[in-house]
C-alpha cells in the first residue's frame, strides 16, 4: 500500500481500493500512526481507559430488545424505532460523528451493502451526536439515509455508549480543528462508543458490535448480512 501525504489523501486512497472493512479500518490505522503519531497515541490510551471501566458493556445485548428512539433526521423529520422495525431487519449504526474517519469507513462499506440489505428487506439507520447540518454531510457523503440526530448524545447515554473524552483529547481535537462544541451544539465533550445493532421486526437484537476500539472492531458486511438472513430465517424478520 502507498504512503500517503496527508490524512485526506490516505482516506480518499484506502476508501478507493477494493478492501474489507477490517482491511480499510487496519490500513487507515496506520497512516494515522505514520503521520499523525500524537493523536494514534491518545487514541490507544483512550482506549485503555475505556476498556478499564468496561465501558459499553451494559449496552444491549444478543437477544435483548433495543430500547425505543424517535429522533429527527437530517430534514429535521422525526423518526421512530418502530417506523423501521416494521418493514423488517434494521441495522442500527452508532457513530461518533461527521469528522471521524473511521466511522466514514464503517458508513461507506453499510452505503456498499445497501443494495444486497434492500433487497433482503432491511434498512440502515445511522446515529450521531452532532446537528443536523453535519448530518447532511453524513448522508451525501456515504449516500446512507436517515442520518439521525441524537442531541446532547442521550440516546446513546441511555444504552450506555457514551462517555466523557477526557482533556488529554479535547485538547488535541481543539488543537486539530475538530471543535465538538461546534458540530454537537453543547460544550459537554461526550462521544459515543460505535456501535452496530442488527434488529429483528420485534427490536430485539440478534448481532452486535459494541467495542470501544473505534479504530479497528467494527461490525462485519458479512455478519451483518448473516444475521439479517438468520432474522428472516426465524419469520422475525
Amino acid at each position: 500500500m502507498p504512503h500517503y501525504a496527508t490524512l485526506p489523501e490516505a482516506l480518499a486512497g484506502i476508501l478507493a481500493q477494493d478492501m474489507t472493512m477490517s482491511e480499510a479500518l487496519a490500513a487507515f490505522a496506520s497512516e494515522l500512526e505514520r503521520l499523525k503519531p500524537a493523536i494514534a497515541k491518545a487514541n490507544v490510551a483512550l482506549i485503555e481507559r475505556l476498556r478499564a471501566v468496561h465501558a459499553g458493556v451494559g449496552a444491549p445485548a444478543i437477544g435483548e430488545t433495543l430500547p425505543h428512539f424517535m429522533l429527527p433526521d437530517e430534514n429535521g423529520n422525526l423518526r421512530a424505532l418502530d417506523e423501521f422495525t416494521s418493514r423488517g431487519p434494521v441495522v442500527v449504526s452508532v457513530v461518533r460523528g461527521h469528522w471521524c474517519p473511521f466511522c466514514y469507513i464503517e458508513t461507506s462499506a453499510l452505503a456498499k451493502a445497501a443494495p444486497a440489505l434492500e433487497r433482503a428487506g432491511a434498512s440502515v439507520v445511522v446515529i450521531m451526536p452532532e446537528k443536523q447540518t453535519y448530518a447532511r454531510i453524513v448522508r451525501d457523503r456515504s449516500a446512507l439515509a436517515p442520518v439521525l440526530s441524537d442531541m446532547d448524545c442521550a440516546y446513546g447515554m441511555s444504552i450506555g455508549l457514551c462517555f466523557y473524552v477526557g482533556d488529554e483529547i479535547r485538547n488535541l481535537f481543539q488543537e486539530t480543528g475538530n471543535p465538538l462544541p461546534v458540530f454537537q451544539g453543547l460544550d459537554s465533550w461526550f462521544l459515543p462508543i460505535p456501535a452496530t445493532f442488527v434488529l429483528d421486526r420485534r427490536g430485539i437484537v440478534v448481532e452486535r458490535m459494541v467495542d470501544p476500539d473505534f479504530r479497528l472492531k467494527r461490525l462485519s458486511i458479512d455478519r451483518v448480512m448473516a444475521a439479517i438472513d438468520r432474522a428472516t430465517a426465524t419469520g422475525a424478520g
